[in-house]
């Protein structure tokens, strides 16, 4: 605000000054100072005093929300009515450019007995200078929706065309007016999708990594840790898979910006998010692994069927591992060495025949073999399906543009075509199969089962314990006789049984299929 020099001429008839200009027109032809020249020679030639100058600069006059300035003259317009007749505007479009917010601007100095003077226009209060004032503000209002929809069409006709309008999400970066990589966040976000595809880790859980890894969520020129509901949002966005989608628009286009994953990984990503929830933490159960005694809850009493504790005890020249009974039979105790022997003992006594592994891999390799092909058919029949959910989604955005779908209703069946197109890609991303190379596979399985024994001694504590527990799932006890009591579990019975009925391996003759297919008819159920 600000005030006339004492030694302005003085008149009987005081006004104000009402400036703006907003920040894409400040040009030096339509600056503030401009039009505050014109409009002081304008109340000159009129004879009004001018008392007061408001101006607001940077300032869009969309609506009258948010311009601070043009309420403290409406303020002061209603205070001082009794001592100013005028107020002076360089255009009419400077109070605003809707015409509804210009009424009642109009309305209020109206009430004040304030005379609204543009001193580029045509203003009065006259019945045709009121209309015309009218339509002059209605121009404006005009001018101001025409430019508003040519942005709108701007928008709508990148949208379409893949490019993304606003900020990309976490992993991208804006460069030359399109979505690139961010060298600086783009592997770790991948490896958040493909952590988070394992469906290992709950939200919370992602929330932490994440931040530890570097990443962060940016808002204007702040920085701020992720939150598990901000990383569900990212793990929502199908601009990853390299899909546009928007609230606006009721079209998915296909992205001009490299997706980082697959479509079918971001719906697997998908089914493990509805069935989670943000808040809840998991509590695993903590494994108590000893390195020094393996065996411990392992192997079980067998008076008594309490897992067998450990520990050392001490002698007259040295410290010696002993496992204990940990229920009433406590005062029982067996050498450590003992127990491992008999341990590795067992295992060699169990490991399978040659022939039998040979046989066992020639079936693991053809069992491989008929799933990879039934994998390969439901992926082709998903694909089928997707694209079929695709085009009824296509008409589906049609009708809707065309107003014969309401948007509630396109939403709805929008909807429920998501779910089904979702059921599809899960179906279809099941692909673990296609990551393994079968060779290496029965060659590790070959190696693991050749000498159970040594297995067991170059394993480590964990290791050991994934063995033992694979290979007698009822667990083991020990009956203080010097062996262990055991139940072999039926799959690894099935391996054992891999004998050839009379066909050992290498020979040629002999009805070795009908075999294979009575031990695959064992292992299915």
């Amino acid at each position: 605000m600000i005030k006339e020099s004492d030694n302005t001429t003085k008149t009987d008839k005081k006004a104000i000054l009402y400036l703006r200009v907003s920040t894409e027109e400040q040009v030096d032809n339509f600056s503030l100072n401009t039009q505050e020249d014109i409009c002081r020679k304008e109340a000159q030639r009129k004879g009004y005093e001018v008392v007061e100058v408001f101006k607001e600069e940077g300032k869009s006059a969309k609506n009258i929300y948010g311009r601070p300035v043009l309420t403290e003259m409406l303020v002061y317009c209603k205070k001082n009515k009794k001592a100013i007749d005028a107020l002076f505007i360089y255009r009419l479009d400077r109070l605003s450019r809707q015409t509804s917010d210009y009424l009642a601007i109009r309305k209020s100095l109206i009430e004040s007995e304030i005379k609204l003077i543009s001193a580029t226009e045509p203003t009065g209060i006259s019945p045709t200078e009121t209309l015309l004032e009218t339509i002059l503000a209605s121009f404006a209002q005009h001018d101001n929706d025409v430019r508003s929809e040519r942005t709108k069409n701007g928008l709508r006709a990148r949208f379409l065309s893949g490019l993304v309008n606003g900020k990309p999400p976490l992993g991208y970066i804006m460069q030359e007016s399109r979505a690139v990589k961010d060298p600086k966040t783009w592997d770790k976000v991948k490896e958040a999708w493909d952590l988070m595809a394992t469906g290992t880790k709950s939200l919370r859980e992602m929330a932490k990594i994440m931040n530890k890894w570097g990443l962060s969520a940016n808002h204007g020129k702040s920085t701020y840790k992720l939150r598990p509901q901000t990383v569900q949002r990212i793990f929502r966005l199908k601009f990853y898979a390299g899909v546009l989608t928007s609230n606006v628009y009721p079209e998915e286009v296909k992205g001009q910006h490299g997706p980082m994953i697959t479509e079918e990984q971001f719906y697997k990503v998908q089914s493990i998010l509805d069935g989670r929830c943000v808040n809840k933490v998991p509590t695993p159960k903590r494994a108590h692994l000893n390195t020094d005694f393996p065996l411990r809850r392992v192997v079980k009493c067998a008076k008594c069927g309490v897992g067998l504790t450990a520990g050392w005890s001490k002698g007259r020249s040295a410290r010696y591992p002993y496992y204990r009974c940990a229920g009433k039979c406590n005062n029982t105790s067996i050498r450590a060495g003992e127990l491992d022997s008999a341990m590795i003992q067992l295992l060699k006594e169990i490991t399978p025949k040659e022939e039998c592994l040979e046989l066992f891999t020639q079936y693991i390799k053809e069992e491989y073999n008929e799933r990879l092909a039934d994998l390969r058919k439901r992926k082709n029949e998903a694909d089928e399906e997707i694209q079929k959910l695709l085009d009824i989604r296509k008409v589906l955005v049609e009708k809707n543009l065309l107003g014969i779908y309401t948007d509630e209703i396109f939403k709805e069946q929008n909807a429920t075509l998501e779910k089904k197109i979702a059921k599809a890609q899960v179906a279809k991303a099941d692909s673990t199969l296609e990551k393994y190379d079968i060779n290496k596979l029965t060659a590790f399985m070959k190696g693991l089962l050749t000498d159970l024994g040594k297995t067991y001694k170059r394993s480590t504590t964990t290791q050991a314990k994934a063995l033992i527990g694979s290979i007698f799932p009822s667990g083991l006890a020990w009956n203080y006789n010097g062996g262990l009591n055991h139940q072999i579990n039926p799959i690894y019975r099935t391996i054992l049984d891999f004998d050839g009925r009379g066909v050992p391996s290498g020979v040629t003759d002999g009805d070795r299929t009908r075999n294979l297919l009575f031990h695959k008819q064992t292992l299915c159920h």
